[in-house]
């Protein structure tokens, strides 16, 4: 693991300055602790090659595999192991849990708040108060969760699993939309993990890891992906296995693309794709990859991978057609209308004639027809543009009374721009016969005005 100091240096920008300071602290203290105690190997060198919606893992939770740092290896009942009336409490304990697992939440809940009187031994009323806080926090009563939480915290301020504790109210602050709470919440797991023993580091390790992955998500989540982008390439330099690689980079690559670091997109993408072909995440990468490729002025490039993209869409959309046209809308669509009023008429249209042959519906086909034809009038394409138009008015009686009011629209302004057409081709006919016409006369006064000098 790379050390601490280094993953959260302070960035760049506007969010520098003395804000930095403890958290920059607390996170250098932290990497000191952990490289003393030897049980971290050095950072390797950065190596792209390595790295790894909506989405397909939750906003709302960390993007870790198989990390698990809810049950850490600390023996709550050891304190009263000794105390008369313990084996009692445990059952009870484990009543409150099969309740609470079983959608009981309020015979749970009257089960742990006997558990917190004066005679119960203290192991057990820290247990019973953090199930209740995750029973509360479960039945979405938030507010309620943090107030269980800080009782915990006041009552135990050096308990061991004190850093657990700020984790879950840095998770809840920024479910609550309360960001800098959470973020300082998170930073608070690093300054607790300085007073971790020696039994316990891995479980600790685990845990500051988890953390900062939470950190990199509150700025991806909360739009500051300039951020997010550079906590995520460090975490990605780590080689804990638990880590979700795919999900992170994919994350990384959206984050980029949006502000604009379009090389480093397109590489990371690239990668993504190369190391993840089959992940969920894989149309939106590429479509992300398209962006970052079109930003650079690698229309070419960009135009292979949109029709790549709906390409595999289409031989893997199978049953759920609503998830093919949503890549059709967004990915060709969007890409080729991008281009259109960019004035890059040659690809535009390229996309579009290979968007026709992707679906043969009349639905589908209709549309990109109109654009078709409204970019032949652009590459001064007359003829073209007005046999588009018939191509596509050919399909209004195979579309009949079904047609939507879109649809119909379309027929109609087909129809209107053809006529358009025609007026145009007249008029220039007509202005080149008055041009024709008028030079000779010309012609003939200047030979006159000659003759009289």
């Amino acid at each position: 693991m790379i050390l601490f100091r280094e993953l959260f240096r302070p960035l760049g920008g506007k969010r520098g300055g003395m804000a930095l300071v403890l958290p920059c602290a607390l996170l250098l203290l932290t990497g000191a602790l952990f490289s003393a105690r030897g049980q971290t190997a050095a950072a390797p060198e950065a190596d792209w090659s390595n790295l790894a919606p909506p989405p397909a893992a939750s906003d709302t939770n960390s993007i870790l595999g198989d990390i698990d740092v809810s049950n850490p290896p600390i023996d709550d009942f050891s304190i009263g192991s000794n105390v008369s009336g313990t084996n009692r409490f445990s059952t009870e304990m484990a009543m409150a849990r099969y309740y609470g697992t079983t959608e009981q939440p309020k015979k749970a809940e009257t089960i742990l708040i006997g558990l917190l009187a004066s005679d119960v031994p203290e192991a057990i009323q820290k247990s019973a108060l953090l199930q209740l806080g995750r029973l509360v926090r479960n039945e979405n009563d938030l507010p309620r969760a943090q107030t269980i939480y800080a009782q915990y915290l006041n009552r135990w301020p050096n308990d061991p699993r004190a850093p657990e504790v700020y984790l879950q109210q840095g998770k809840i602050f920024r479910q609550m939309g309360l960001t800098d709470l959470a973020l300082t919440k998170f930073y608070s797991v690093m300054a607790a993990a300085l007073s971790l023993k020696n039994d316990q580091f891995a479980y600790y390790q685990k845990l500051v890891l988890e953390t900062q992955v939470e950190i990199a998500d509150t700025h991806y989540l909360t739009g500051h992906f300039v951020d997010a982008a550079d906590f995520y390439s460090r975490l990605l330099q780590n080689p804990d296995p638990g880590l979700d690689r795919p999900q992170m980079l994919f994350r990384l690559v959206r984050s980029l693309t949006i502000v604009g670091r379009n090389d480093e997109a397109a590489s990371q993408a690239q990668d993504f794709l190369s190391r993840y072909p089959d992940a969920d995440e894989t149309p939106e990468v590429r479509y992300y990859l398209a962006q970052a490729l079109k930003a650079l002025g690698r229309d070419d490039e960009a135009l292979q991978q949109v029709l790549l993209c709906l390409e595999q869409q289409k031989s893997v959309a199978g049953n759920d057609p609503a998830v093919w046209t949503y890549w059709q809308q967004r990915l060709g669509n969007e890409v080729g209308n991008q281009l259109y009023h960019s004035g890059d008429y040659i690809h535009a249209l390229e996309i579009y004639v290979d968007l026709a042959h992707l679906d043969p519906s009349a639905t589908w086909q209709v549309p990109v027809y109109y654009q078709m034809g409204l970019t032949y009038e652009k590459l001064a394409q007359p003829q073209r543009a007005s046999d588009t138009y018939k191509r596509l008015l050919s399909r209004e009686a195979e579309v009949g009374t079904n047609a939507t009011p879109g649809m119909q629209a379309i027929f109609d302004m087909a129809k209107w721009r053809i006529d358009f057409l025609k007026w145009q081709q007249k008029a220039q006919a007509a202005d080149l016969a008055v041009t024709a016409t008028a030079q000779p006369v010309k012609t003939t006064t200047n030979s006159t005005n000659n003759l009289t000098q």
